[in-house]
């Protein structure tokens, strides 16, 4: 890994907002995917959940033209599973949905722990994740046309969001964990012997100030084994 890389790599995690994610549910179509995936990286939003409608639908390289390197899809069965996980980190769930109970987009607080909600293309968000939903929200439409693009939708949430949080501050101070940047710039700067380490079963060894690796004889060993 070259220095620049190792700094370039350092600087987007120092901004990365481990308490903002978004859950992504049915949305299959790979243009739709790949502009919900490069905008929520672009915000800072570090981990995002998906529920798919088949398996084959999942997200795959090159879809995101490589965003979904640097931001970790967890995939869930259902979306009970995935909106319990993010309860269990005490996130509000906000989604995009006109009701009687729907409020501005921007009069949300984001600077709270966040959930963003994504329905699928044609139906939207299922009647089962709306019930669990803590927010229903609108975007508002001048025009003729009543809803927006699922990632458009989506980008406007983030950038809000974004807005809100920069205002507070919360872009300032890193907030990735030790063991989680260490993990992202050891898979981020050495790829190849990420796959090795995990297809061998072996931990990342630690990285110095430049980001090189820093490994004793039995690691290099390992390394070298055809296994």
């Amino acid at each position: 890994m070259s220095p620049e890389r190792y700094l370039r790599i350092n600087q987007m995690l120092d901004k990365r907002q481990p308490d903002l994610t978004v859950i992504m549910e049915n949305v299959h179509k790979n243009h739709n995917l790949s502009a919900v995936v490069r905008s929520a990286d672009a915000v800072g939003v570090h981990e995002m959940h998906a529920v798919w409608l088949t398996k084959k639908a999942r997200l795959s390289g090159g879809t995101a033209l490589g965003s979904q390197n640097w931001v970790k899809i967890h995939n869930h069965k259902s979306m009970d599973d995935a909106i319990s996980t993010v309860r269990e980190q005490d996130m509000q769930v906000v989604v995009t949905h006109l009701s009687e109970h729907s409020v501005d987009f921007r009069d949300i607080d984001y600077t709270k722990p966040t959930a963003i909600l994504l329905g699928q293309e044609k139906y939207g968000v299922t009647e089962q994740a709306l019930a669990q939903a803590d927010h229903h929200v609108m975007i508002p439409m001048i025009g003729m046309v009543q809803s927006l693009n699922v990632s458009v939708a989506g980008a406007v949430m983030f950038y809000e969001a974004q807005r809100q949080r920069e205002l507070a501050g919360m872009y300032q101070s890193p907030q990735i964990s030790a063991q989680e940047r260490h993990r992202v710039l050891f898979e981020g700067g050495h790829p190849i012997y990420a796959k090795a380490c995990k297809r061998k079963g072996i931990d990342y060894p630690e990285l110095d100030d430049g980001g090189q690796i820093i490994a004793n004889d039995s690691w290099w060993q390992a390394m070298r084994e055809k296994r």
